[in-house]
């Protein structure tokens, strides 16, 4: 039986477990199987250990790429190197993102992946409420249930027009062949532990990424951008970075539910978990650690 949201904030501070989502609270409340009082108090212990030792990998807390990127001094080839491994990037996720669909432990899980990967190709987000999409973006809320598809809307794509106003053609961006060793190098290690067959390693790597996209280096991006269309007379579309940095927003809201449901409906190895969280990270810092190494060697180009 559903209780108020005062109720629950005064069960959270009578058992002292304030900081878990209205989700596990109503859990806790109601007794459902696997949601215990002992197990909340250690999950907040698990949380802190997480904080402490996973969410403060380097790459979440400081990324030097982006950091340089928003200061908007980039020549044309560094934007052009930097569209061209991102759009690398970007095709070979869909590879891992289509592993994890299909290495889903349940029924959800596999729709979950699949709504990532069927907006991703084309297929737009529908919600009544949200009303920040157009026509080609979308919406950042919803479903893609009764979703209509569009080429138009799909991510690449959107890679694709910045691709065009910087006179890359089609077939020097998004495949494997042009990616750097590091590009490659974090693609592999998405394939490998965000679409691995072992659901508690995919599971670590999916927390680390969504916390490391929630971490506001869309933001830095989209400030680059800006800037560079300034003192460079271009207007590169910034709308897959602006429509990536709102959805990501809400993504973090989600990802305190996603991980108090991992852990009161799964026995965690919290050593493991935090383990491949970190390794995890360790490639997607690999990933910018190598843009930031070639954007050095391209910086006395004009």
């Amino acid at each position: 039986m559903a209780i108020t949201q005062s109720a629950l904030q005064s069960f959270a501070r009578l058992h002292r477990l304030e900081g878990l989502s209205k989700t596990t609270l109503q859990a806790l409340n109601d007794h459902i199987p696997g949601y215990s009082l002992d197990k909340a108090r250690r999950f907040i212990e698990f949380q802190e250990r997480i904080q402490k030792s996973l969410l403060q990998h380097r790459i979440i807390t400081h990324n030097s790429y982006t950091a340089w990127f928003s200061q908007g001094s980039q020549n044309k080839e560094q934007i052009k190197a930097f569209i061209v491994q991102f759009s690398v990037f970007s095709n070979q996720f869909l590879l891992a993102q289509l592993n994890k669909m299909i290495n889903a432990d349940s029924l959800e899980s596999m729709r979950a992946s699949k709504e990532i990967l069927a907006n991703e190709i084309g297929v737009r987000f529908k919600s009544r409420q949200d009303k920040s999409g157009d026509e080609i973006y979308g919406s950042t809320e919803g479903s893609i249930e009764g979703s209509t598809f569009r080429f138009a809307a799909a991510h690449f794509e959107w890679l694709y027009s910045i691709a065009r106003e910087l006179g890359l053609r089609f077939d020097e961006i998004g495949r494997a062949r042009h990616g750097t060793e590091a590009t490659l190098f974090f693609c592999n290690e998405l394939f490998r532990l965000y679409g691995g067959d072992h659901y508690q390693v995919s599971q670590a790597a999916s927390f680390a990424v969504e916390n490391w996209a929630a971490a506001g280096f869309w933001k830095q991006l989209i400030e680059g951008f800006r800037l560079f269309n300034q003192h460079s007379g271009l207007k590169l579309p910034l709308g897959f970075f602006i429509w990536h940095d709102r959805i990501e927003t809400q993504h973090a809201e989600h990802t305190q539910e996603e991980l108090e449901n991992l852990y009161f409906t799964h026995d965690i190895d919290e050593d493991a978990f935090i383990r491949n969280g970190n390794t995890m990270l360790d490639g997607v810092a690999a990933f910018w650690d190598g843009l930031d190494e070639q954007r050095r060697e391209l910086s006395t180009i004009h």
